[in-house]
């Protein structure tokens, strides 16, 4: 087994950017680590040799789980050949649990200790898969400040470490920003099926404001970095103007948006911590939101929601999430055509407010150091 061989299991690209900062921490402390894995730019950025990308596994819902099920078990098996091979001295496991569960319980059977950094949500659902953690999980580390407790209640051994969106979101560098009049943010997702799924529906929403605001309003798509213009702009209506920007500053192209139209997801609480008003919306086949609702067991889908535990930012779901009513949540927080006074502002400035005792329950910068402190001294035990 090899002492300074880390590997890191990254199944999407949110999780991407956040194990990517944590390794980047990581080897600050340890130069002579090295990492090896599955994962994205942010992580390869970071250096780690990604093996696998987090591209070979991009699905949504229960439905298309089963549609990709045989590309997912060929990447697992090739994860758990590489893992026999190289014999790393741990595995870290980075959100993404219905791929990096298989992952846990590959590398717990070749007696690979695992470790999972922002574990996944079962208390939204699915709880009695704490068993399976208690089985090949030997420490989670926490991202959220409700989750610790539930965890312990259930007999894991956890730490809360922060919020890693505190340090990337960095608003002290963005409460300066002035958001720009009438801007409207898109952000489909990263993933290619919800952005099919929910474009058409954004560009619908677009077309309403338009009809209603004229040229006082405009609309900025920030693009993943995995997703082409060109995949977008086939989705989205022609004769509706609209910027495409890139990812390289997304945080200050979400703070120059007066409110935003965003999937579910790491994305809406980015917004929430970047201080953006914004609509959470979210759609998968019909097969998939019927057993969902079926088992999901909180109120809210939002990060931002469920931390603050009331509905800051209006959800719209499954056969909610049309373009009229997408059109008339973000129309409450826009600027009036003429600039006359607007009841919506007192809403917006209410917004504003949950958003700042967002990021004081969201905790102090330094999330990734103290998670690469914790996940090292783990190492060791």
């Amino acid at each position: 087994m090899s002492r300074q061989l880390l590997w890191i299991n990254a199944g999407e690209l949110s999780g991407d950017m956040q194990a990517g900062a944590l390794l980047r921490e990581l080897r600050r402390l340890r130069p002579d680590l090295k990492a090896v894995g599955m994962g994205g730019p942010h992580l390869a950025a970071a250096g780690q040799h990604n093996l696998f990308t987090v591209d070979a596994l991009s699905v949504m819902g229960i439905a298309e789980v089963f549609t990709a099920l045989p590309r997912a078990l060929r990447l697992l098996a090739g994860i758990r050949a590489a893992l026999r091979r190289l014999r790393p001295r741990a595995v870290l496991l980075v959100d993404a649990p219905e791929f990096n569960f298989r992952v846990a319980a590959a590398a717990s059977g070749l007696g690979i200790p695992v470790y999972y950094f922002i574990p996944p949500k079962v208390w939204a659902w699915r709880t009695g898969r704490v068993a399976f953690l208690r089985r090949h999980v030997r420490r989670l580390f926490c991202i959220l400040p409700f989750e610790p407790a539930f965890y312990r209640a259930h007999g894991l051994d956890v730490e809360y470490v922060g919020n890693p969106l505190v340090d990337m979101v960095a608003w002290p560098r963005l409460e300066t920003i002035a958001p720009v009049p009438g801007r409207v943010g898109l952000m489909p997702g990263s993933r290619r099926k919800e952005v099919e799924a929910l474009l058409p529906a954004f560009g619908q929403a677009a077309e309403r404001l338009r009809e209603r605001h004229g040229t006082d309003v405009s609309f900025h798509c920030l693009r993943a970095p995995n997703m082409p213009e060109a995949t977008l702009r086939a989705l989205w209506p022609p004769h509706v103007p609209v910027t495409f920007d890139a990812p390289d500053d997304r945080y200050r192209t979400m703070r120059s948006c007066q409110c935003i139209l965003a999937a579910s997801g790491t994305a809406t609480l980015e917004t929430g911590l970047a201080g953006v008003p914004t609509v959470v919306t979210y759609k998968v086949s019909r097969f998939s939101g019927w057993i969902g609702r079926r088992l999901i067991k909180v109120p809210w889908v939002s990060l931002t929601n469920l931390i603050m535990e009331r509905e800051v930012f209006p959800e719209l779901l499954q056969e909610d999430a049309t373009g009229e009513r997408m059109a008339d949540r973000l129309d409450a927080w826009l600027d009036p055509p003429n600039g006359a006074a607007s009841p919506g502002q007192g809403a917006r400035a209410a917004v504003l407010d949950d958003l700042a005792e967002l990021r004081r329950r969201c905790g102090e910068p330094g999330s990734a150091a103290r998670a690469a402190e914790r996940v090292l001294a783990a190492l060791e035990d």
